[in-house]
């Protein structure tokens, strides 16, 4: 009998053994959703909390896993740097992309970060379509998970914004798609990615859907009912081109022809609707999360930045916005639940930077804030340099908090680079407002540990930053007066929200531990068992997922 029952447990032991071997170190879901609402700061998902409903914030944050503590490690803050560093698991030091649009030192001009005059237009007869990945130098998640599948897993990438689909979808994407408004209200592409549109686009294009959107935007709810934000009628807020004030209701049928025609619906929340609905028309255009081979559609919502530029982060639109979001979150999920199938698709939702209070706002509540001229600035820097050198030209440009130097002037004179930078740096620390000024060569001899300083390492590019780095105080802003913008190192522009939800992610958990932007792509990466992007310097927040640790 011992025999019997030593022998009996060899082979269960071997059939465990067996078991536990086959268990793959990876969940392989159908389908991968990457998310980005554009300027959402984390405190929206909490200011707003009890007017959501259960099925879109409330569900990712109950049965997902919530980073509270998530930040963007590097400046500046903005949409292109911040696509770009969540797909690309990296900081604009790495990835390239340094801005929206930045001053090539090269080619002595500004260029974009998403544009390119090698490609054709596709859909559109408009420049709108002449864009490309090229400036992107790293590969992102989705081109991973490309390789990994020998080119069967298709990546796909929705935004109204051409850098918001861009940007994610990487350079071997099979598909990204933007919206032109004007007189058009298309989505269209790039002869990057193919020829023509196919045919369930321009069926969609076909179907009015856009024109349905033009309607009057008014309060979901009950607007007394918003008291999580300020007056509706103040003058922190900017009005739609032929409106007295920026109030409800916004009546888009007659604002529409002295706002850009079609271009309106990427300030208003229905924007993002079309956006979904374009989006879940492309699960089924491209049979996405249809087989066990992933695929990966990176979905950008960009009307939240444009009502948060024009009417602030304190503002009813703003509320609204959001409101509006989180039923089209859920419609997003449900879809995605009938569609894929539960248990068989991953979503993450994050942030590409958060944003300021309105800095008139906050003045007028005793908070230090204010107004920076850029020109102003511009103007002074040209005068010292002028008169401390005696030459002219030696300022290539100034632009996006950054001080260019003109090498080839500074070489003609026989001028220190470095001497030059010192003095550019003291100069700039003596104006008003400038916080903190760094030369360029301090962040190539040697690595920062102080936040700020850090911040503004990880943001710097050797080949493609300025030779000054500057930071404007804490709430001040070269913007107008009303509504709010973003790009400092500042909290109120870095804590965004990273939300991990479905297959092989924790359910319900949470963490108040330190997470950065750039984790969001390895996370994905190691769930997927795919080789993380090139440049990736995040770290998987290995919390959310399902493992042993």
């Amino acid at each position: 009998m011992r025999k019997i029952t030593t022998a009996v447990l060899c082979v269960l032991s071997v059939i465990g053994s067996k078991a536990q071997s086959d268990q793959a170190p990876f969940s392989r879901p159908r389908l991968v959703v990457g998310i980005v609402v554009d300027q959402m700061r984390y405190d929206y998902i909490t200011r707003f909390w009890d007017r959501y409903g259960d099925g879109g914030f409330k569900r990712m944050v109950n049965e997902g896993f919530n980073c509270r503590n998530n930040h963007y490690p590097y400046a500046p803050t903005k949409t292109g740097p911040g696509h770009a560093s969540v797909y690309t698991g990296s900081t604009p030091g790495v990835h390239g992309i340094i801005s929206n649009d930045w001053y090539d030192k090269e080619q002595d001009k500004m260029v974009y970060c998403a544009g390119d005059e090698s490609q054709e237009p596709v859909g559109t007869d408009s420049d709108a379509g002449r864009m490309s990945p090229h400036r992107l130098k790293t590969t992102t998640v989705t081109d991973q998970l490309r390789l990994a599948t020998a080119l069967r897993g298709k990546v796909v990438g929705v935004s109204l914004k051409d850098r918001g689909s861009i940007l994610p979808a990487g350079h071997m994407a099979n598909a990204a798609y933007w919206f032109v408004g004007g007189d058009e209200g298309r989505w269209v592409t790039s002869s990057y990615y193919m020829d023509e549109l196919p045919e369930w686009v321009s069926r969609f294009n076909s179907s009015g859907k856009a024109k349905s959107y033009i309607k009057t935007w008014e309060p979901l709810y009950d607007i007394d009912s918003y008291v999580e934000s300020g007056t509706d009628d103040n003058p922190y807020e900017g009005p739609f081109k032929g409106e007295k004030s920026p109030v409800f209701p916004h009546d888009l049928k007659k604002l529409m022809k002295n706002n850009g025609g079609y271009e309106i619906l990427k300030s208003v929340p229905f924007g993002n609707s079309l956006t979904l609905d374009f989006a879940l028309e492309s699960i089924d255009g491209e049979d996405l999360g249809q087989d066990d081979i992933t695929d990966f559609l990176a979905v950008s919502f960009s009307a939240t930045d444009y009502v948060g530029h024009r009417f602030g982060v304190n503002s009813k639109e703003i509320q609204d916005t959001y409101l509006r979001l989180d039923k089209d979150l859920e419609r997003l999920l449900d879809a995605l639940d009938k569609k894929v199938g539960k248990g068989e698709y991953t979503v993450f939702l994050t942030a590409d930077h958060a944003a300021v209070q309105v800095p008139s706002y906050l003045q007028s509540l005793g908070v230090p804030a204010g107004y920076f001229s850029q020109l102003d600035f511009t103007v002074h820097m040209k005068k010292f340099t002028k008169e401390k050198y005696g030459v002219d030209d030696l300022i290539a440009n100034i632009s996006n908090d950054q001080i260019f130097i003109n090498h080839k002037v500074a070489k003609e004179h026989d001028l220190s680079i470095r001497k030059i930078q010192q003095d550019l740096v003291e100069e700039a620390m003596q104006y008003k407002d400038i916080e903190r000024a760094y030369p360029a060569y301090a962040f190539t001899e040697g690595e920062f540990t102080e936040r700020f300083s850090a911040l503004l390492q990880r943001g710097y590019n050797q080949k493609r930053s300025g030779d000054v780095l500057l930071v404007l105080a804490p709430a001040v802003v070269s913007y107008p007066k009303t509504g709010s913008t973003h790009g400092s190192p500042y909290n109120y522009d870095t804590h965004t929200p990273l939300l991990f939800y479905g297959k092989g992610i924790q359910e319900g958990k949470s963490t108040v531990k330190e997470t950065h932007i750039n984790d969001a792509a390895p996370t994905i990466s190691a769930l997927l068992g795919i080789a993380f992007p090139s440049g990736a310097t995040g770290t998987p927040v290995y919390q959310a997922l399902e493992t042993d640790e």
